[in-house]
């Protein structure tokens, strides 16, 4: 906090934007620290928009705005907001000003959090070397191939400490935000911003969960083992083990096995058991069916082995799943 007006405490926001910047990121820093609310109990922040050159900025939808504050910015901050990288991401360099700048503020004390691609920049400063971060699901192989010193993880909506802290993709930035208001000022204070932002204060489960993850299909297998895998998709509800499915296949078990795991790329119960989770998430999403039904549609054993093994591998439960998904069921 910084000195204000009267002797009150101001929270001082710089949000750190580049050419062609993510109009929606850039917009939830602005909504949460740049609108005046003392008058709700909330305590005044005062945000500025910066950027490494003094000029207008095309954001990514081809609107123009001005920003009046360069990096001298980041000196005054108490907070700096980082919603995106410069675009195209995977093809751009971090001037070394920025570099110098963020890690000027962060030895002084500042926090950064991140918003998306804006984690390539943060990780870009050597900052968040031997540190878990996360980033939006589509860049983690990008990520971990131009930062492999990071521990990534992709499955949170977001993570941080030592006031250094990153989100996922888009509305994920708004948990963060809130995330920092609540450690700021506490829960009464992030309610209250977060009733007039119409938003949850927190959600439950991770990013796992809006996350597509590549399942190989019977149309991606090898001809050999095409039969098998699109008879294995319509029996999901049986009793399905290697043996059966190598005995349908004309092969021993072991010789199975391995074309499988050639051609797929997994073992054949891990990609049954993916599949059933699939077909169970589809049945969350479309269906009103009960979730022991479902369990049973999908094969589990139980309601309990389908939560413990949806948990695992979607990061939710499958009420909380269908909540988000299916909510008029």
């Amino acid at each position: 906090m910084s000195p204000g007006v009267n002797g009150r405490p101001v929270h001082r926001v710089a949000v750190l934007v580049f050419d062609r910047p993510a109009m929606f990121e850039t917009a939830i820093a602005c909504e949460v620290w740049g609108i005046d609310r003392t008058t709700s109990g909330v305590p005044r922040s005062e945000l500025r928009l910066c950027t490494p050159e003094r000029r207008a900025l095309t954001t990514d939808l081809g609107a123009h705005i001005v920003v009046d504050h360069g990096l001298e910015a980041l000196r005054w901050a108490d907070t700096i907001v980082i919603p995106s990288a410069q675009k195209p991401i995977g093809e751009r360099v971090v001037d070394e000003a920025v570099v110098r700048a963020l890690r000027a503020a962060h030895r002084r004390g500042a926090r950064i959090a991140t918003f998306c691609s804006g984690a390539f920049v943060l990780a870009a400063t050597g900052l968040l070397a031997g540190r878990k971060a996360t980033t939006h699901w589509t860049y983690s192989d990008e990520f971990r191939d131009r930062f492999p010193q990071v521990e990534l993880d992709p499955n949170v909506l977001y993570v941080g400490g030592d006031r250094l802290f990153t989100s996922a993709g888009t509305a994920a930035g708004i948990d963060l935000c809130l995330h920092l208001v609540r450690s700021d000022w506490g829960a009464e204070v992030a309610n209250i911003v977060a009733r007039r932002m119409v938003v949850a204060p927190h959600r439950d489960g991770g990013q796992a969960q809006f996350v597509e993850v590549p399942v190989p299909t019977s149309d991606d297998a090898d001809a050999d083992l095409r039969a098998v895998l699109r008879w294995v998709e319509g029996n999901l509800d049986r009793d399905l083990n290697v043996c059966e499915l190598a005995r349908r296949a004309a092969m021993t078990t072991r010789t199975f096995a391995r074309r499988f795991k050639q051609s797929t790329g997994t073992t054949p119960l891990q990609w049954v058991l993916h599949q059933r989770v699939a077909r169970a998430q589809r049945l969350l999403e479309t269906t009103h069916l009960g979730v022991d039904e479902i369990a049973v549609t999908c094969g589990f054993s139980s309601a309990a082995a389908l939560r413990q093994h949806f948990a695992r591998l979607v990061g939710s439960t499958p009420t909380g799943y269908r909540s988000s998904f299916n909510p008029a069921a």
